[in-house]
């Protein structure tokens, strides 16, 4: 089982100042998933119990000279702690920033020995060689999953990616921000109703007062409905709607609300644009899925 990559000065832009530091908020642990062709860093996908997210990035969006290798179709996962990843990469970043040359930042999956220990341990390494110094930051990770663990991440990842049939759009995500920060104080609960014209509508309510918020003429993509609106209504947790909003530190254009099939889950994809368009990044993807509560109405 082999890894080893160069990270690029857009994959450290990404990941250090926009993902990991939004990925850290839905949770500090998570699993790095690394295939032939895509980077994944998932919350929640093997214990079903909170918020599901997905972030996917093609390999040449992150890395150059990328290399994997492994008896399971060169498939590799493992979790470890965010907030170390950070701070390696942001140690690690400083001195490559003082490299002559590109690509100066290498990433690497290691054993080694740690201290008072008498068995070798799994790390991702960062190597940093810079015009007068070299670094070597060593996060400590999980031992990688097993084939049959693999297995099961990749087929919870596929019921993932099964994407409602009615997304709608909302791209003023700081006006949406604002309204639930006032409605968490609220309750615990917020009821979501989606309508196929177009339509998102929030609401909250305790013993004294019930607020809401409807945002109209949005952007409809797959089924769109008739005269009646074809929507459907679920509740799911304050915290957990709140949570993936945090997700706006990754800085994404427009952020589009769906229902899952049977009501089941309200999914949340974050859109991003071409730098200087209003092309969609196809490199890059971010989605969470929050558990419903009340399976809703239609």
């Amino acid at each position: 089982m082999k890894f080893k990559a160069f990270l690029t000065e857009n994959g450290v832009n990404l990941l250090e100042n926009r993902f990991i530091p939004s990925l850290e908020k839905m949770g500090k642990i998570c699993h790095l998933y690394l295939t032939r062709d895509h980077t994944f860093f998932l919350h929640n996908l093997l214990f079903n119990d909170g918020v599901q997210s997905i972030a996917q990035f093609k390999t040449e969006s992150l890395f150059s000279d990328y290399r994997i290798s492994s008896q399971n179709d060169d498939r590799i996962a493992f979790s470890l702690d965010l907030s170390l990843l950070l701070r390696a990469l942001r140690s690690a970043a400083s001195i490559s920033s003082s490299a002559t040359s590109a690509d100066r930042l290498q990433i690497k999956l290691v054993k080694k020995l740690p201290q008072n220990s008498t068995q070798p341990a799994p790390f991702l390494t960062f190597e940093t060689k810079g015009n007068t110094s070299a670094v070597i930051h060593d996060v400590p990770i999980s031992k990688p999953l097993s084939r049959a663990q693999v297995h099961e991440l990749q087929n919870s990842l596929d019921d993932a990616q099964d994407l409602p049939r009615t997304l709608v759009g909302v791209d003023d995500l700081g006006r949406l921000m604002n309204f639930v920060d006032r409605m968490k104080q609220l309750g615990d609960v917020i009821s979501v109703y989606i309508s196929k014209l177009g339509e998102l509508h929030l609401k909250v309510s305790n013993s004294l007062v019930t607020l809401g918020a409807e945002f109209k003429r949005l952007m409809v993509v797959g089924e769109r409905g008739g005269n009646d609106g074809g929507g459907m209504s679920v509740e799911v947790s304050m915290k957990h709607f709140a949570k993936c909003l945090q997700f706006h530190l990754a800085k994404p254009d427009c952020a589009f609300y769906g229902v899952g099939s049977q009501g089941a889950s309200l999914t949340v994809v974050f859109q991003f644009f071409v730098p200087g368009s209003r092309r969609t990044d196809k490199s890059v993807s971010l989605h969470c899925r929050l558990p419903v509560l009340d399976t809703g109405s239609s």
